[in-house]
């Protein structure tokens, strides 16, 4: 087992890496140093990530640069309501060769890659979708009957419109559950537009550069998992996770009344990962209270669902995750 010693010096390399491909992203995307460091967290976790924002925001432009940056292999898929699975897979093809045999070939598609970019993904319909399950849960597809094996790491980083509904099928919750986080890309500040104004309508723009490799990001995630969490951020993790299920004896009122379904343990999986990536982009050692509030709303936003009557009264998901953890942080550093 490797001694302390060495997973402080490996930590301590990796946060000057980290460093470095932030400074290299936030280069070409300007000023959204929150969505940098949750997406750049995704990968750190070797999950895939939901960015939710309205065109023009640098959604494209961000998983790109991060393709570049990280050292993968990156593809993009249109997603479009025509497209068929098969786009996404690839497919056997009938070949025939000089002597007349003939055999079946596959072309891979576009999903054996490293990075996938699945733009607008919820334009495609749920049969397309549904290509993408088995890729994001094992890693691997299966077509004609034969498991092929994707890219090593695999990730997918999907965007999608928020008010667009036209022309849409919503992503279906085992799909959302596969997401590690949701990265909401809001609008920019007066100041910073005017940096992008300034830095993307000149004779050049700024290039980004490769920081790490692809085997460099594999041995970064298998460091984070390395990452010693303390009980009590354990318990906050699980308390939080299970303080949105309205099927439990001890849940809020307010809970109770709001949500429709709540977290699986899928999220507990994703907010004990995620809490350690943020603490490693803050240069600590381990995750406290602090990362298990902040991390709390992309890893659960996307794994819950308000009831008919919530929706109704305008009720807000966000501000009830905000509120529920607080308050159970409140409870226990009181007790």
């Amino acid at each position: 087992m490797p001694e302390p010693d060495d997973l402080l010096a490996g930590i301590e390399a990796l946060e000057q890496k980290l460093q470095l491909a932030r400074d290299s992203i936030t280069r070409r995307f300007i000023g959204q140093e929150r969505v940098v460091d949750l997406t750049l967290a995704t990968l750190l976790c070797g999950g895939h990530g939901l960015l939710v924002g309205l065109p023009g925001l640098g959604k494209t432009r961000l998983v790109e640069t991060l393709s570049t940056v990280m050292g993968l292999d990156g593809k993009r898929v249109q997603f479009t309501p025509d497209l068929m699975p098969a786009d996404i897979l690839g497919s056997e093809v009938l070949d025939t060769a000089a002597d007349g045999s003939r055999a079946f070939r596959f072309l891979p598609g576009p999903v054996f890659c490293q990075l996938l970019m699945a733009d607008e993904i919820n334009r495609a319909s749920p049969r397309t979708q549904s290509a993408l399950l088995q890729a994001m849960q094992e890693r691997q597809v299966t077509v004609a009957g034969a498991d092929r094996p994707l890219g090593q790491p695999f990730h997918v980083l999907a965007t999608q419109n928020p008010i667009e509904q036209e022309g849409t099928y919503p992503l279906p919750e085992a799909q959302l559950d596969r997401f590690l986080l949701q990265i909401d890309v809001p609008y920019p500040t007066r100041d910073t537009e005017r940096d992008i104004l300034l830095a993307t309508t000149g004779n050049s723009e700024d290039s980004a550069h490769a920081v790490f490799s692809a085997a460099e990001l594999v041995a970064a995630q298998t460091l984070l998992r390395r990452m010693p969490v303390g009980d009590a951020v354990v318990e906050l993790i699980l308390d939080l996770v299970r303080a949105f299920r309205p099927s439990e004896p001890d849940v809020s009122e307010q809970v109770a009344q709001t949500v429709a379904w709540g977290p699986g343990p899928r999220a507990a999986q994703a907010l004990m990962l995620a809490v350690r990536a943020r603490a490693l982009l803050q240069s600590r050692l381990a995750p406290n209270a602090e990362d298990v509030l902040d991390m709390a709303l992309p890893v659960l936003s996307h794994r819950m669902q308000l009831s008919f009557a919530a929706r109704a009264r305008g009720d807000s998901l966000a501000d009830l995750i905000r509120e529920t953890a607080a308050d159970l942080n409140k409870s226990r550093i009181a007790a």
